[in-house]
């Protein structure tokens, strides 16, 4: 006979549907389900009424259903696009063998197609951009964060620039990273476009810092009693930061991943307007220079879905901390 586990989460709604709840499962059905719907409920007609009493030069300030409508159309706009490209490729296909019947010599050429992005396609570009910028902040954040916290020397030489660089803004650093990109990656045959590449590492620039900082911290935290079982057992460094540092170090890590992760998005954003390289920062800015009645919706479509892919990676981290963390009582919510 199987039994069915359900995750402790679940058991208010697995109460609920029996009709046996606890007062405990009622507290944790309010905190789970009704509050945040009665919150989300709140906001939408607060963000109703305020709409109606807002006039812009591009019309009434979008309310709810304005924005829904919006976000269908962009919808629409994808699937249309998609539409013509494969319409695009069927033709090119067809060309290309009615071509070769007539001429069997000659060589084929596939051309992509050339649509502009829709909405969907600049989200794919910033998650890609975001992604790639945290990972390599990552890469060098950790294990100068596990150097530093291992070295006193280190960490006073590596404090001052640390606390010189940590709040320069995005800003700053785009047209510095937009020079050097432009003149040190020269060729006719990129790889990829140097806009990713300047959006990339700006966002690596403005991101590691949390996670540097939370690392070293984390190391510098190490129970002495670990330290000395390290000692006895004769742990060579390698196995020291392995068997020891890393599990002890992994909450205040995860920490500052967290955070990192959260300003690289939000850089990630504010760089693509101002440099207008592809992604979702540069939708809003075109939609803000369009000026058409329908910029206000869609803008307020790009913020809401900038918002939600800010929780749902924040979420993607909290779960990766939960399978790899020991003590998940250092795991936050």
């Amino acid at each position: 006979m199987v039994t069915l586990t359900f995750p402790t989460w679940m058991e208010p709604y697995r109460a609920l549907a029996t009709g046996k709840m606890t007062g405990e499962q009622w507290q944790a059905l309010l905190r789970q389900l009704i509050w945040p719907v009665m919150g989300i409920a709140a906001f939408l007609l607060l963000w109703q009424l305020a709409a109606q009493r807002i006039d812009t030069s591009l019309g009434q300030f979008p309310g709810p259903a304005d924005v829904w409508e919006q976000a269908g159309s962009l919808v629409d706009e994808h699937q249309a696009s998609r539409a013509k490209e494969a319409a695009f490729h069927e033709r090119q296909e067809k060309y290309i063998a009615s071509r070769l019947q007539q001429q069997p010599e000659w060589e084929p050429v596939h051309r992509d197609y050339t649509g502009a992005p829709t909405f969907f396609d600049q989200i794919g570009t910033s998650l890609i951009t975001v992604m790639s910028g945290f990972l390599l902040a990552s890469v060098i954040a950790i294990p100068l964060g596990i150097f530093i916290g291992l070295s006193n020397t280190a960490h006073a030489a590596m404090n001052p620039l640390i606390q010189l660089f940590k709040p320069v803004s995005p800003l700053a650093w785009l047209p510095l990273v937009t020079m050097v990109v432009s003149a040190m990656y020269v060729t006719d045959d990129p790889l990829v476009a140097k806009s990713f590449l300047t959006s990339m590492f700006t966002v690596t620039l403005c991101c590691l810092w949390p996670t540097l900082m939370n690392t070293a911290v984390g190391v510098t935290s190490v129970s002495q009693d670990l330290t000395n079982v390290s000692k006895v057992l004769r742990l060579n460094a390698l196995n020291h930061v392995r068997k020891i540092v890393l599990p002890s170090a992994l909450p205040m890590m995860f920490t500052g991943l967290r955070l990192s992760l959260g300003i690289a998005w939000m850089v990630l954003i504010a760089a693509e307007m101002l440099a207008q390289n592809p992604g979702l920062g540069k939708f809003v800015w075109d939609e803000f220079q369009n000026g058409s009645s329908q910029s206000l919706g869609r803008i307020m479509v790009a913020v809401i879905v900038i918002g939600l892919i800010g929780f749902l990676l924040d979420r993607l981290m909290l779960m990766l901390q939960r399978a790899l963390v020991w003590d998940k009582s250092s795991v936050q919510r």
